[in-house]
């Protein structure tokens, strides 16, 4: 993606501005994402076609790793080593994502479009969140 792309699409050409805002949207969803888990478990579960257990797990995980994510958006300079950890968690996530679709999980129809669907959004995150890394940097 280019710079001009990147730019569009953080509203800013300020490449620490553009890192934090898709770290800050990165962690909106996934901390949101984590509270639903944790929330409506059981309905969610059912609804995915996924263990209620499962989902409080994932949940927690999300709501903790969302409001890590949020506070180093919240860093006028996030530093390189934790952004990257973001990214390779995220690039980790949509990977098992859909190992897992793939390997284990047996969700309703629902659920099969959920998880790719999830999957390519976090994996979207990665990348935005690499190439706005390779910005501040060049």
């Amino acid at each position: 993606m280019s710079a001009p792309q990147l730019a569009a699409l953080a509203r800013t050409s300020e490449p620490q501005a553009m890192l934090r805002r898709f770290l800050a949207l990165d962690a909106v969803i996934t901390t949101g994402n984590g509270l639903a888990y944790l929330a409506a478990s059981g309905p969610l579960g059912r609804f995915l076609g996924l263990d209620q257990g499962l989902l409080l797990g994932l949940g927690a995980f999300l709501a903790l790793y969302g409001v890590g994510v949020g506070i180093l958006a919240t860093r006028n300079s996030p530093p390189v080593l934790p952004v990257r950890a973001v990214i390779e968690a995220n690039v980790a996530w949509a990977a098992v994502s859909l190992i897992a679709l793939a390997a284990w999980l047996s969700p309703t129809v629902a659920g099969a479009v959920w998880i790719p669907l999830q999957a390519v959004t976090v994996g979207g995150f990665a990348a935005l969140q690499y190439a706005a890394l390779r910005a501040t940097r060049a």
